[in-house]
C-alpha cells in the first residue's frame, strides 16, 4: 500500500476529494496517522466516517485472492449487509481485524460506499459506476 502519493494527497491538510461509485455524492477522505489506531477518515458532508487504515491493504489483498468482481453492498450499520459483499467482509469476524474495519459505533456501516474509491484512487483496485450495484476488483 502506497504511503503517499505525488503531492501530498491523502493527507488532513490535503484530502482526496472523491464521489461515490454511483457519482452522486463528493466527499472527502484522508490517512489520519496520528490516531490510535491509525485511520482512514471520511468526512461526508459534516458526518465524519472512520476505519482502520490497515483496510486498505487487507481489502487489496482478500481481493487479490477473491480473483474476481465482487459486489460494493453498502449499508447502515443497523442494517445488515448481503453476503459476499465487500461490505459483509468489512463486518465479518473472518477478517484480519475480526470484525467491523469501522472505528466509531454508530457509523461503522457504509464501507463498500466509501473505501472503494480510494482503492481506485491508489490504483489498487477498478470499480464500476453505474447508477446501482456496482463491483470492484483489484488490480
Amino acid at each position: 500500500m502506497p504511503t503517499d502519493d505525488a503531492g501530498g494527497l491523502g493527507r488532513r491538510e490535503r484530502p482526496w476529494l472523491l464521489r461515490t461509485p454511483s457519482g452522486q455524492s463528493e466527499y472527502q477522505v484522508y490517512r489520519d496517522e496520528a490516531l490510535d489506531p491509525l485511520a482512514l477518515v471520511c468526512r461526508v458532508g459534516t458526518t465524519e466516517l472512520r476505519h482502520h487504515l490497515r483496510c486498505l491493504a487487507d481489502l487489496h489483498a482478500m481481493l487479490k485472492a477473491h480473483g474476481d468482481w465482487m459486489p460494493l453492498g453498502s449499508a447502515d450499520e443497523q442494517k445488515p449487509a448481503a453476503a459476499g459483499t465487500v461490505e459483509a467482509w468489512a463486518r465479518s469476524p473472518d477478517n484480519p481485524v475480526g470484525g467491523w474495519y469501522g472505528l466509531k459505533k454508530g457509523l461503522r456501516g457504509r464501507f463498500g460506499m466509501y473505501v472503494p474509491p480510494v482503492m481506485e484512487a491508489l490504483r489498487l483496485a477498478e470499480v464500476e459506476h453505474n447508477p446501482r450495484n456496482n463491483r470492484m476488483r483489484a488490480l
